[in-house]
C-alpha cells in the first residue's frame, strides 16, 4: 500500500520495516499517522512471509510525542467520542514480535509507543521522557503503566511529575531498552537482531512473546498454568517435530509456521 505518513518495506530477511515519515514535526504521531501505522502492522501480521517487525523513525527522532496542534482544542467530550485512543490499541493485538528501533526524541506519545514494542534498540543519542505534565495532561497511552513496571516507581514518578528525561546510559541500567548502539549502525544493528527472530519457528515466537506479555499480567501461579499451555500446545505443530529432529540430526530447521 501506499501511505502518507509512514514508509513500508518487506526484507528478505522476513523482517518487516516500518518507518515514520513526518521529519518536519518530528514523527508527532498524528491520528492519520496512527492510523497508517495501525494497517501497516495489519498487513505484517497476516502476511505469511514477515516474522518480525522493525518500527523506527529517522536519526534525530523516533517520535517526539503525538501531535498537540490535534488535541489542543478538543473537549473532554470530543477525547471520549473519538476514542483516539483505539488507534493505539492495534499494536497490542499484533501477534508478530515487534521492536523498536530508536533515535534521538522518543518522548510522550513516542515513549509509550516504544514501550508498546516487545524490544527496543536505541542509538546513543536517543532520550526518553514523559514530559505531558507540562501540557497540563498525564501520559494517556499506557506511559504511567508500562514504565512504573519496566523501572519502577522512584524513576517512574520523577519522569511523569517532573519531565525528567533518560539518556541511553540510564534507559539500559533501568531496563527500558535492550542494546545502545551508535547513531550510523542503530537501526542496521535493529535488523540484524530481528532477523535472528525472523528466523525462529514463527508459531514459537509468537506464542513466547504471548506468554511473556502475560507475566506484566496475572499472578505467578496463573502465568505458570498459562506457560504450561501454550508449551504443550506445540507438541501439535509440525514445526516443534521438526525442530527436535534436525536437533537430533545435527542440522539447521526447515520451519514451516505449521
Amino acid at each position: 500500500m501506499a501511505y502518507e505518513y509512514i514508509l513500508s518495506e518487506k526484507l528478505e530477511t522476513g523482517v518487516g520495516l516500518i518507518r515514520f515519515n513526518r521529519p518536519r514535526a518530528l514523527n508527532a504521531l498524528s491520528p492519520q499517522l496512527m492510523g497508517e501505522l495501525g494497517e501497516a502492522l495489519q498487513a505484517f501480521d497476516a502476511d505469511a512471509d514477515v516474522h518480525c517487525i522493525v518500527i523506527t523513525g529517522n536519526e534525530r527522532a523516533f517520535a517526539a510525542g503525538a501531535d498537540i496542534k490535534a488535541m489542543a482544542n478538543a473537549s473532554m467530550a470530543d477525547m471520549l467520542t473519538q476514542d483516539l485512543i483505539a488507534r493505539w490499541e492495534t499494536i497490542h493485538h499484533i501477534k508478530t514480535p515487534i521492536i523498536a528501533a530508536v533515535s534521538g526524541y522518543c518522548l510522550g506519545g513516542g515513549c509509550e509507543l516504544a514501550m508498546s514494542c516487545d524490544m527496543i534498540v536505541a542509538s546513543e543519542s536517543a532520550q526518553f521522557g514523559q514530559p505531558e505534565i507540562n501540557l497540563g495532561i498525564i501520559p494517556g497511552f499506557g506511559g504511567t503503566q508500562r514504565l512504573t513496571r519496566t523501572i519502577g516507581k522512584p524513576l517512574a514518578m520523577e519522569m511523569v511529575l517532573a519531565g525528567r528525561y533518560l539518556n541511553t546510559e540510564e534507559a539500559l541500567a533501568h531496563g527500558l531498552i535492550n542494546h545502545v548502539y551508535p547513531v550510523e549502525t542503530y537501526l542496521e544493528e535493529a535488523l540484524k537482531l530481528a532477523a535472528k527472530v525472523a528466523a525462529q519457528a514463527p508459531l514459537a515466537a509468537q506464542l513466547a512473546k504471548e506468554a511473556v506479555n502475560k507475566a506484566l499480567e496475572t499472578s505467578l501461579h496463573e502465568g505458570l498454568y498459562f506457560e504450561r499451555r501454550l508449551f504443550q500446545m506445540l507438541f501439535a505443530s509440525e514445526d516443534q517435530k521438526e525442530g527436535m529432529t534436525a536437533f537430533i540430526e545435527k542440522r539447521a530447521p526447515q520451519w514451516k509456521g505449521k
